[in-house]
């Protein structure tokens, strides 16, 4: 149980493992790795092999916080104890902001796949089913979402490690009864060279994929309803490297393998399914499509439980509707989980009404929130590692690299993505940078005001329950 929450540990460690695995395999990697590639060439596997490590670095630093003081608000209660409450109201109202907006574009994705297949339910209506199934399952109990979680991260998994030794077997060569032409570790070099387009074409890649990642750091929130959150949040960050590793590198360097990185196909049908058609695998193309599906309805199952479990740990330390902090006999958040679905569905209505205007907005201003969470998590470890070391050394049993160096070097590498951002018009990084900073401006101008008001009021009733919380 979340300490001094009514939260269930409701989460098994085979929960947690999947959780873990399946949290940085996004959709994202599946349907976007296609503009990736046909930006850099094979260099795309520098782009990933370097949001990998700012992703490793992030998730060292978090997961030293969350070991010593397991929380359903991860990242932002501890922004809230390390920084101020400005910082802890600001970073997670801001992350609930980015899932809700997820929600509605993993529901329309997820709707686009399922209205190919059954075409009589339009597509707003398998929204609709998709939105009401993953919310009654959210609903129930966290052990139910876990279980979901579980089997929906699981295809994943087994699907692309059998994507990974198909591959490999086909570009060496050995696979049965397959005649792989194109396929051969020289396409990593033979179409214009390694990096095409150029070294600068690696950053440009970087922008390409970076939102791929995020998810990494639900495990981290889904701890706090397990069974032993501390080993949960170290098993789940000593373990990052290779998930990363096999999972984003691994796949990549098998498709890149596969077919020539220019190939028409890999634009036109999305590069795994080109990958696959390209070994002559029968219904490949809806095969994908199915492991596809299963990532969206992983990411909206996740999106949806990590949105509540924010809003919960808003509501607790007051920075939202007290209500939001209540839960149910089952130790279900009810009130917080209805209020990010009702704005998720408001978000999948403008997704059909004004896709061009609202919705774009929406989806560009929440774009740069990951690169947001992830500068103030080095912030905050920055100075919550001075705080545990005065008060509970023995809880830092997981501890980040190189401390405080590779941090602020981890942190400037954010601020350089964000500035590089800001040079970018062909892929609209100018216009998410620009957006994000408008919203995160006008949160943090409301965290500020709300927490001046604050300070007017007697002492002991502007005192925020995280002050009161001992990392002992």
């Amino acid at each position: 149980m979340t300490p001094g929450s009514g939260l269930q540990a409701g989460l098994k460690n085979r929960h947690l493992s999947m959780i873990a695995i399946g949290g940085v395999i996004g959709a994202g990697l599946f349907v976007g790795s296609s503009s990736g590639i046909a930006t850099a060439g094979p260099g795309i596997l520098l782009s990933y092999a370097l949001v990998g490590t700012l992703v490793v670095l992030v998730m060292r630093m978090l997961g030293e916080m969350s070991a010593a003081n397991p929380t359903s608000g991860s990242f932002s209660a501890h922004a809230d104890r390390a920084l101020g409450r400005w910082a802890g109201f600001s970073i997670g109202w801001l992350y609930w902001f980015f899932w809700v907006v997820v929600l509605a574009v993993e529901a329309t994705a997820g709707a686009k796949i399922l209205n190919g297949w059954v075409p009589d339910v339009p597509q707003w209506g398998w929204a609709l089913i998709v939105m009401v199934v993953l919310t009654a399952t959210n609903l129930v109990s966290v052990s139910s979402y876990g279980e979901f979680e579980f089997w929906f991260a699981g295809i994943k998994v087994v699907a692309i490690g059998a994507f990974i030794v198909v591959g490999l077997l086909a570009v060496f060569g050995v696979l049965p009864g397959v005649d792989a032409e194109k396929a051969s570790f020289g396409n990593l070099t033979s179409h214009g060279g390694f990096l095409p387009h150029g070294p600068g074409a690696i950053l440009t890649g970087v922008l390409l994929v970076v939102f791929s990642f995020m998810g990494s750091e639900i495990a981290t929130l889904a701890a706090g309803e397990s069974e032993d959150p501390q080993r949960a949040v170290t098993k789940s960050t000593n373990s990052i490297i290779w998930r990363i590793g096999v999972f984003y590198l691994g796949s990549i360097l098998v498709v890149v393998s596969l077919l020539p990185w220019d190939d028409a196909s890999i634009a036109k049908d999305g590069s795994y399914v080109a990958a696959l058609d390209s070994l002559g695998i029968a219904h490949a193309g809806q095969l994908m499509n199915f492991i596809v599906l299963t990532s969206v309805l992983s990411c909206l199952n996740s999106g949806l439980y990590t949105a509540s479990r924010m809003a919960f740990s808003l509501g607790e330390r007051g920075d939202a509707p007290k209500a939001f902090a209540r839960v149910n006999s089952r130790g279900v958040p009810m009130a917080a989980i209805l209020s990010s679905v009702v704005f998720g569905f408001v978000a999948v209505f403008f997704n059909y009404l004004s896709p061009d205007t609202i919705f774009l907005f929406l989806v560009n201003s929440s774009g740069a929130v990951a690169l947001f969470v992830w500068l103030v998590i080095c912030f905050s470890q920055l100075r919550m590692r001075k705080i545990l070391q005065q008060e509970a050394p023995e809880k830092l049993v997981v501890k980040m690299w190189l401390y405080p160096y590779l941090t602020w070097a981890t942190a400037a590498m954010i601020v350089f993505v964000l500035g590089y951002m800001l040079t970018d018009t062909e892929h609209d990084g100018r216009e998410t940078v620009l957006l994000s900073v408008l919203v995160a401006a006008v949160v943090l101008v409301i965290a500020v005001v709300k927490e001046r008001m604050s300070a007017n009021r007697p002492a002991a009733a502007a005192e925020s329950p995280a002050d009161k919380v001992s990392v002992g």
